[in-house]
């Protein structure tokens, strides 16, 4: 079951239901998206990045605006899967099913701090490899050299996390030279579980708030993309329910 949001075709799941259906995808080739006003917004101003979404195994709303408007659009039952949430579920829960995981993205600080994090709260999640990429556009040499190292690796999962819109479409370019796995954009996944950024109050989330928690946090590299694009996709939803502009 899905809803539209500008043209965006998001999937009604909550953390239970999204787990289940990528256990469905397990041993194929695929990727999943996790989206919030961010990515919308992107998707909004380049036809090509709404396409990316659109075209995943599953687009998860990663944001309670989203919700809010799925559920006034008859959607009741629609619920948010936050990246990061997700990420830590499936660690959990794939202990049992002998999930294979794969990290790309963030630094080698960053992912040594996780995967100690890790055996100690999943002792039983599997590691199958994790490659800390550099912090710049990268060379086909290195981009190769990436993609057979995850294929040696053959896990099931490989969480991506390269801030969007970079690893969305990273995962579309490279998803069809796997061997196999289901690519997943968690974006800070990685730093929140490594304890680098923290959690937002339960109230700031309920309430639609945690993108000012995490601006709180880091206004200077997070004030433009919040500011900007939270007035952006009010302006859109406002002018599509007006009938003003259609978005698809």
């Amino acid at each position: 079951m899905k809803f539209t949001v500008l043209g965006h075709h998001l999937s009604v799941h909550n953390y239970q239901t999204a787990y289940q259906q990528l256990l469905q995808h397990i041993g194929e080739k695929g990727y999943i998206t996790l989206n919030n006003v961010h990515t919308i917004v992107e998707g909004v101003r380049n036809q090509s990045y709404r396409n990316i979404i659109n075209h995943a195994l599953m687009a998860l709303p990663d944001g309670m605006p989203l919700v809010k408007l799925a559920k006034w659009s008859g959607f009741q039952e629609a619920e948010r899967v936050f990246g990061p949430t997700f990420f830590e579920k499936t660690l959990d829960w794939g202990q049992d099913d002998g999930l294979k995981h794969f990290f790309f993205g963030s630094s080698e600080e960053t992912l040594q701090k996780m995967v100690e994090v890790i055996q100690h709260r999943f002792p039983e999640a599997h590691i199958a490899g994790m490659i800390a990429p550099p912090f710049k556009p990268f060379t086909a040499e290195e981009n190769e050299f990436f993609i057979q190292k995850i294929n040696e690796a053959q896990p099931d999962i490989i969480w991506v996390s390269l801030g969007a819109p970079k690893q969305e479409i990273w995962m579309y370019e490279n998803y069809q030279k796997l061997h196999r796995g289901v690519m997943i954009g968690v974006g800070a996944g990685f730093d929140y579980l490594a304890g680098k950024t923290k959690h937002a109050p339960q109230w700031m989330k309920n309430w639609a708030l945690e993108w000012l928690y995490r601006l709180i946090q880091e206004p200077r590299r997070l004030w433009k993309r919040y500011l900007i694009t939270n007035s952006l996709f009010i302006l859109f939803v406002l002018l599509e329910a007006l009938g003003i502009k259609k978005f698809y």
